[in-house]
């Protein structure tokens, strides 16, 4: 299986133009499924009814295929990118929101307790005491979540959109193989790129956990 170079060359444009488009729709889901779903952990973490309602739902969700949920959004949002957006976002909610939960469960209750007994109010303690001792947890789920929504956006081809999934779609009905050839090779990029900078985000957003391991 060979590689028509010029045809890259020809494309450089468009390439660039779908590849943007592709993680444009990823970081968006994954930004709103940060929204979402840290109240939704912060009320799981504090609220233990409730806890089980709202994993059992965003498991739920994630086991119904990425095509159908796009499908079951075409009434609603037509075809769109809101749709790619939703549909991604329903996705990433599973990840971040369990790991969210996680993290906020990892903070030791004596921190929490020491924080209460300074007279720091509640949602004081969350965003400077809780918020950063799980930060760690909780990257750990964004990162998930970002190669997932990045790897997820080529489904959207199917509703018309799909970023770089439009390279697969026009190499199979050409069976020309450098279409899909490129648009792997740039969805893994866009995957091993976008964990790094998040792994770097981690690691400047948690000083602690350096002097912990040179300590």
């Amino acid at each position: 299986m060979s590689v028509d170079w010029s045809w890259i060359a020809d494309h450089t444009d468009d390439l660039t133009t779908l590849t943007l488009s592709h993680l444009q729709a990823a970081l968006t889901a994954v930004l709103l499924g940060l929204l979402i779903s840290f109240p939704l952990a912060v009320v799981a973490h504090r609220v233990r009814p409730l806890r089980g309602l709202l994993l059992g739902l965003s498991n739920v969700l994630f086991t119904i295929p990425s095509i159908a949920i796009f499908v079951l959004l075409l009434p609603v949002s037509g075809l769109t990118r809101t749709t790619t957006v939703i549909g991604l976002t329903i996705y990433t909610l599973v990840v971040l929101l369990r790991n969210t939960v996680e993290g906020l469960d990892s903070v030791p209750a004596k921190t929490k307790e020491a924080a209460k007994a300074m007279g720091t109010r509640p949602l004081r303690t969350l965003l400077t005491v809780e918020l950063p001792l799980a930060l760690p947890v909780i990257m750990a789920g964004v990162r998930i979540a970002t190669v997932m929504a990045i790897s997820l956006v080529s489904v959207a081809t199917y509703i018309g959109d799909g970023g770089l999934g439009q390279l697969f779609t026009d190499g199979f009905q050409r069976n020309f193989p450098t279409p899909v050839i490129v648009g792997v090779v740039l969805t893994l990029l866009l995957a091993l790129v976008a964990d790094a900078l998040l792994v770097t985000l981690q690691y400047v957003l948690t000083p602690w956990t350096r002097r912990k391991r040179s300590a």
